[in-house]
């Protein structure tokens, strides 16, 4: 695993070997201005690379408690009943969240194209599920994605997506993956 952090970023006119590059790129977004700023560099260094897909990624807020689980019940179809309702509100808040913070998603879009990066080679997708570095890591490893971006600080005020708690946990949990963290 390969980290590339602000010190030591590669200038946009670099060329990057095929080590260092996956064809498919993650870039895990917030609605911080880092975040914008990482889309916006990974745009305009891979622009002219017509082979690279991107995924733009952002987690939602976590689910909160009473939609965790229901309390159960003795009595099995009471049970069952209680677990399809669950399953119902849990799918109805993801609707309703989802639709609450695509907007972010858009936005990193729009920033992703303005840079000439290739707008038919975009994906945009959130995760939702327990906490924002599993969600990373489910994504990284069900995607095969061979290079992950990660904006590790928001400023004060804004939902930051990266703490540096995460991008630790992400940076030790995720192998044979390159891992840019851009600040």
């Amino acid at each position: 695993m390969k980290t590339i952090s602000s010190g030591n970023q590669p200038r946009p006119e670099q060329t990057l070997s095929s080590h260092t590059l996956s064809k498919n790129l993650l870039i895990a977004v917030d609605d911080s201005n880092e975040s914008v700023r990482a889309v916006q560099y990974v745009g305009t260094l891979l622009r002219d690379s017509r082979d690279v897909n991107v995924t733009l990624f952002h987690v939602l807020n976590p689910m909160p408690r009473e939609l965790m689980e229901h309390g159960g019940s003795e009595d099995p179809e009471t049970e069952h009943r209680l677990g399809e309702q669950l399953r119902k509100d849990q799918d109805e808040w993801v609707r309703a969240e989802g639709a609450l913070e695509y907007p972010i998603l858009v936005n990193a879009l729009e920033q992703l194209g303005q840079t000439g990066f290739p707008l038919d080679h975009v994906t945009l997708k959130l995760g939702h599920e327990r906490d924002i570095a599993d969600s990373i890591l489910d994504e990284a490893k069900a995607g095969g994605y061979g290079t992950i971006v990660l904006s590790p600080h928001g400023p004060p005020g804004t939902k930051r997506l990266f703490s540096n708690r995460i991008t630790d946990r992400l940076l030790r949990d995720l192998s044979g993956v390159v891992v840019w963290v851009l600040s």
